[in-house]
């Protein structure tokens, strides 16, 4: 079973990442410390109700979402978007080697 603490920290990374936000971005728009957010992602601790209201908020996300172990919606088109390039790297290798 997953920790939630895990899946909250995950989830808000992911986010923050796919929003290209930076965990001083993420703590400005909350009006929060820096180091708050950072702890979170390394949970160590555990936002208060009010906390993850704000944090949704500023994810642009649902707050059920901060706890969903499904994977988004973005994973799966990143995943095959690398796995394209990789192939297209392959194929391109292989053709200049033949040269």
């Amino acid at each position: 079973m997953t920790n939630l603490r895990q899946v909250l920290a995950l989830n808000m990374k992911k986010r923050r990442n796919s929003l290209g936000l930076s965990q001083a971005k993420l703590a400005e728009k909350m009006n929060t410390a820096t180091t708050y957010i950072a702890m979170i992602e390394l949970e160590k601790k555990f936002p208060s109700v009010e906390m993850l209201e704000r944090l949704a908020e500023a994810l642009e996300f649902d707050t059920t979402d901060l706890f969903s172990v499904k994977p988004l919606p973005g994973d799966s088109i990143k995943k095959l978007h690398k796995s394209v390039l990789l192939d297209f790297e392959k194929i391109i290798s292989k053709k200049l080697k033949e040269l």
